[in-house]
């Protein structure tokens, strides 16, 4: 484990010169991670973080092995081998509010086509399931119902003793992508270019057995789906590989609005013209999406958009935040949005508000929830007058975190213990407040100094 202090925000050479990326200056007074722990114990990528609980982490990657972290001090508590393949998904398996014995579970899936099952607190393997006709390529729990369900070619339902209380046929040889959580025990599952949604039947006094229906197919993106999360108990949000995003009812599954107009394709084109022009440039990809009870945040190719649910636009966008690929975002509760990217940097935004010229055209390309994705002409002229005073937002940048050396795959935000990072150059970074870390090794410094009574000696 390496402690490194680091001053101010530098560029990795070469990035100034390919893009009209933002830059910071070195003095980032609003950036508070001013020192970082550079923490080994990986031998391949690592994709995955999962918080545990308020000072404990996992990481897992393309290695096979599992590492559990102390956040505060960067000790690696556990390294849980048992995988002979690569890690496709991990998740916790809290334990029931209910019950006494606190005993949180880790979940991984891997390409050797196993899920094993761990006992977060002693890394013991609890159990091995090897059933698998596929590799499993999402995992989610189902906590109200107290199961967890697996998603591969087929999507499987298990209870906490891990007998399998059913499955579906199989699906897709594409395989089950994303999966999230919807009302009326009902999950969504996204299959290539389109969602199933399925629901779950509990047992009851007429059956005793557990059942998975097949609900219906929503079949309105044009290309793979790469991200799906919830955005409020009322609706969830798609984003594709050619960066179409949708928002849905959660309730009745239709669509709330659609949009695909992150770039601007001749008229002439077709579809399917459309979709290969797309696809070479990959600067329109939806890989992923934070939302609050205001804003969807959403990471398209490069850059970062700001979608206002109440105001139905954009309101903020950074076209080109970083170099290459966004791969993950997430919102602070400040006002602030922290990205990673395949670049190698961490980037640190602040949501400002700012007032929209009275000539300032509406934003119609991105998001336009009137049109459906199609061009809406009177949406396009000089904003009205009852729209002048309207107020926009933009993105700042307040600092830039660059301390790995490839593709940063996503991170983790302790609110005591800062920032967590892992990458494809083998590598976690434990991002540190610098002026907490030093107030703290003060207040250690004096309470040593007052237990062997060289305080009183001193003063």
């Amino acid at each position: 484990m390496l402690r490194w202090l680091i001053g101010g925000g530098r560029e990795p050479q070469g990035l100034a010169e390919k893009s009209p990326l933002q830059t910071i200056g070195e003095e980032q007074t609003q950036n508070p991670y001013t020192e970082l722990l550079v923490l080994k114990a990986h031998h391949d990528i690592v994709r995955f973080l999962v918080q545990l609980d308020d000072y404990r982490f996992a990481s897992a990657g393309d290695d096979g092995i599992v590492v559990v972290w102390n956040a505060q001090t960067g000790e690696k508590l556990l390294e849980l081998n048992g995988h002979t393949q690569k890690i496709t998904a991990i998740i916790t398996f809290p334990s029931l509010e209910s019950c006494e014995e606190k005993n949180q579970l880790i979940l991984t899936a891997s390409a050797d086509r196993t899920v094993i099952v761990w006992d977060s607190d002693t890394g013991r393997q609890v159990q091995r399931i090897s059933c698998f006709q596929s590799t499993v390529k999402c995992l989610t729990v189902l906590q109200r119902l107290d199961v967890w369900l697996s998603g591969g070619n087929d999507l499987c339902v298990w209870n906490r003793k891990l007998d399998l209380l059913c499955k579906t046929s199989h699906l897709s040889d594409t395989g089950i992508s994303a999966l999230v959580e919807i009302p009326k025990n009902c999950v969504v599952a996204a299959v290539g270019k389109e969602l199933i949604i399925f629901r779950l039947v509990a047992p009851t006094e007429g059956s005793l057995e557990w059942d998975i229906l097949e609900i219906k197919h929503l079949l309105d993106h044009q290309d793979n789906i790469l991200s799906l999360i919830n955005v409020n108990d009322l609706s969830f949000v798609t984003g594709s590989h050619i960066g179409e995003l949708i928002i849905w009812d959660a309730l009745d599954w239709t669509m709330q609005a659609y949009e695909r107009h992150f770039w601007d394709p001749s008229p002439q084109l077709d579809t399917q013209q459309e979709i290969k022009l797309c696809q070479k440039s990959n600067d329109i990809s939806i890989h992923h999406f934070t939302c609050d009870e205001e804003n969807v945040f959403a990471a398209v190719g490069r850059g970062l958009y700001v979608y206002n649910l109440h105001m139905k636009r954009v309101i903020a966008c950074q076209k080109t935040a970083h170099d290459s690929s966004v791969l993950h975002i997430a919102r602070l509760s400040n006002r602030q949005l922290i990205s990673c990217s395949e670049d190698g940097s961490v980037r640190i935004w602040e949501l400002r508000e700012k007032q929209q010229l009275a000539a300032e055209p509406v934003p119609t390309g991105f998001f336009n929830m009137w049109g459906f994705g199609r061009v809406n002409k009177q949406a396009s002229q000089p904003v009205k007058k009852q729209q002048e005073n309207a107020t926009s937002c933009s993105l700042e940048l307040i600092g830039d975190l660059i301390g790995h050396s490839s593709s940063v795959e996503m991170f983790l935000y302790f609110e005591d213990h800062g920032l967590v990072t892992c990458s494809a150059d083998h590598l976690i970074i434990l991002w540190k407040n610098g002026e907490r870390e030093s107030g703290l090794r003060s207040l250690r410094l004096f309470q040593k100094l007052e237990e062997n009574g060289d305080l009183y000696l001193a003063v």
